[in-house]
């Protein structure tokens, strides 16, 4: 009878369980239909258009072609159809590549510390900081890379009081250049890099500090031996939430950089409106998402060895 009882339960058991799992999909169904209809749709969409072949003014002509993809990182000479390397599509792809890097360097080394100061004020006032890091979210961000070039033009701010002051006697030129793009998209991303780097911050107990400093550590110790080992997800999380916005931004680079420095987002709409080349716009789509992709699997296998390591 005990036996028969406890079979018994386990059948009710396995029935409610897929009675749960059915009841969890059929919720999650309408969420799951509109990720595959606004999210994966386009994706394929626009995979699908990196095989087709280029039409001759603009759109694409349903024959299957892998010109977009070869387009990407090689070039077709126009007279004897001698392939070469695409070195300006190499360029931008690497000016992409240093200036996200030196974006999300830079937005570590402001908001590092800018996270610290806010962890370690009294919680009292931890909201306001933290709201006041929010607030340029409030504006547009074409209107926050106007601001950023009324800053650095040639008749702007900086240049206005360096020679007011005597210390330049002619404009610095800053805007249209390179150091213009990583200097408006870091001001664009850096609250993408102080709130996780908080959020990690917040948890770590200071007593740990002070333990460092009673065993006569120095202040670069402790930053280096207690504080960002205990801080390191937070920091991997802010740098990618940084780099990857950075490596695909368009607005920031189109308005700072004049046209001139472009970057892998500007090239894809180059491709889609003068350019006409639609299924070479669409192979630099899938190419990004695959670099974006690469990053993201970096980091996830970067926070499930940092949990196992935690664990043991």
């Amino acid at each position: 009878m005990a036996d028969n009882s406890q079979r018994n339960d386990s059948v009710f058991e396995a029935a409610a369980h897929r009675a749960r799992v059915r009841r969890n999909w059929l919720l999650s169904t309408p969420a799951l239909i509109i990720l595959v209809l606004a999210a994966s749709g386009p994706l394929l969409v626009m995979l699908a258009y990196s095989f087709l072949q280029a039409g001759d003014y603009g759109g694409v002509e349903y024959r299957f072609s892998t010109e977009g993809w070869f387009q990407v990182f090689l070039a077709r000479d126009i007279f004897d159809d001698t392939v070469s390397v695409a070195d300006a599509h190499l360029s931008i792809f690497w000016r992409s590549a240093r200036l996200s890097f030196l974006t999300t360097v830079t937005a570590l080394a402001l908001g590092f510390p800018t996270a610290y100061f806010i962890a370690t004020r009294p919680r009292s006032s931890r909201n306001l900081w933290l709201f006041l890091v929010t607030v340029p979210f409030w504006t547009n961000l074409l209107i926050r890379t106007f601001a950023i070039m009324e800053v650095i033009k040639n008749q702007g701010i900086v240049n206005t009081l360096l020679m007011s002051a005597g210390v330049i006697s002619e404009p610095i030129q800053m805007l249209y250049t390179d150091f213009a793009i990583m200097l408006g998209m870091t001001y664009v991303y850096l609250p993408l890099m102080i709130l996780p780097v908080y959020a990690s911050m917040e948890k770590l107990d200071f007593r740990l500090v002070e333990a460092g400093y009673d065993l006569y550590a120095t202040r670069i110790k402790v930053l280096w031996r207690v504080i960002i080992p205990l801080v390191k997800p937070g920091i991997v999380a802010g740098c990618i939430l940084v780099f990857i916005p950075s490596l695909g931004a368009y607005v920031t680079p189109r308005v700072l950089g004049g046209g001139r420095n472009l970057m892998i987002g500007n090239l894809i709409e180059l491709q889609f409106g003068q350019g006409s080349n639609w299924p070479l716009g669409a192979a630099l789509s899938i190419f990004l998402l695959l670099v974006v992709m690469v990053a993201l699997l970096l980091y996830v296998r970067n926070s499930q060895k940092a949990n196992n390591i935690v664990r043991h």
